[in-house]
């Protein structure tokens, strides 16, 4: 009996098809390359070169740490490389220079400390990134731990008008956050929440529960409902079928749910803007103030862009096996 080996490449059933989702891909992601080798370029450079010179180590511009010509191409290619974009945009660095070189002159820049400190300095990035996290654990937190409960009641307690009450929720996705805004802005100003990080944890729990329990409660529903039958023979409450049956099995569901509120809540400008404004800038916002009124320091924008998409990144590769899984949670029932 002889086995045939599977191929390593397979040959793509729509040539057309290929080249096109190819070209799709190079649109968007030499754009992404450009901006992150430009995040790493000195400002000297970036004013006088585009950023695939960096590759041409031989015919371009030193700047030179390494002015030896027999140095090897890493060495060439490093020398035109620099993290300080990265630490100007996490500091808030405002000088003609940049934050290291200063520091390493011992001319400190105005209004810092040359310290570990300076990462908390209200006009960077590193204080912003603090804040987001502030916004974004909670706001992602509370809408999943509520939506769980709603939805287990929704999918397996039979009550008068529940289907009633689910089609309301459903409805409320379409409500545009916009027409909300005001109102609430009053509201929460007669108690005090204008400017602190609960407002703005309750305003994005309030408009996250809606498509947070629509699909949570389809995740549920397709559970099988022998599962129930016998646990409740055996004597479980509702809790114990609720932790130890329908937590686990839903858990593709949570995790895609998750990804999506941090995601929103994360890249969220409009929100934090009306309910927090510049005292507590969160990233979103922050990025727009590297930037001087009169032009100066455009360069920390790339820098500024990818700190603030590092953890998102990391957030959706950790839990990306769950993220089809969730995607197509009650999508299929039978």
């Amino acid at each position: 009996m002889t086995t045939h080996a599977k191929p390593l490449f397979r040959k793509p059933r729509n040539l057309g098809a290929g080249i096109g989702i190819t070209i799709i891909l190079l649109i968007w992601l030499l754009p992404t390359v450009g901006l992150l080798v430009t995040s790493f370029r000195p400002l000297s450079l970036i004013n006088t070169t585009g950023w695939w010179t960096v590759f041409n180590v031989d015919n371009g511009p030193a700047i030179a740490q390494h002015p030896d010509p027999n140095a090897s191409y890493p060495e060439k290619l490093f020398s035109r490389l620099t993290i300080n974009n990265y630490v100007d945009a996490l500091t808030g660095y405002r000088g003609t220079t940049n934050y290291l070189d200063d520091c390493a002159d011992g001319s400190k820049p105005l209004g810092m400390n040359c310290n570990i400190s300076d990462l908390l300095n209200p006009r960077g990035m590193g204080r912003a990134f603090i804040n987001s996290l502030i916004v974004t654990i909670p706001s992602t937190i509370l809408p999943i731990f509520v939506a769980l409960f709603a939805a287990y009641a929704f999918a397996w307690l039979d009550f008068k008008g529940r289907y009633a009450i689910f089609a309301v929720l459903v409805g409320l996705q379409v409500v545009p956050l916009q027409m909300t805004l005001v109102p609430v802005l009053r509201m929460f100003a007669g108690v005090g929440l204008n400017g602190t990080f609960l407002g703005v944890w309750l305003f994005h729990t309030g408009f996250g529960l809606p498509y947070a329990i629509y699909l949570l409660r389809n995740s549920m529903s397709t559970l099988p409902k022998d599962l129930f039958e016998s646990a409740y023979l055996d004597g479980a409450t509702h809790w114990q079928v609720f932790r130890k049956i329908v937590l686990p099995l839903t858990m593709p569901a949570i995790a895609s749910l998750a990804i999506f509120q941090f995601l929103w809540v994360w890249n969220d400008l409009l929100v934090s803007l009306i309910f927090l404004g510049g005292n507590k800038p969160v990233m979103t916002y922050q990025i727009s103030n590297m930037v001087s009124s009169m032009g100066a320091g455009w360069h920390l924008l790339t820098a500024a862009a990818f700190l603030s998409m590092l953890l998102p990144m990391i957030v959706f590769f950790a839990l990306q096996k769950y993220f089809v899984r969730g995607m197509m949670a009650g999508a299929v029932k039978g």
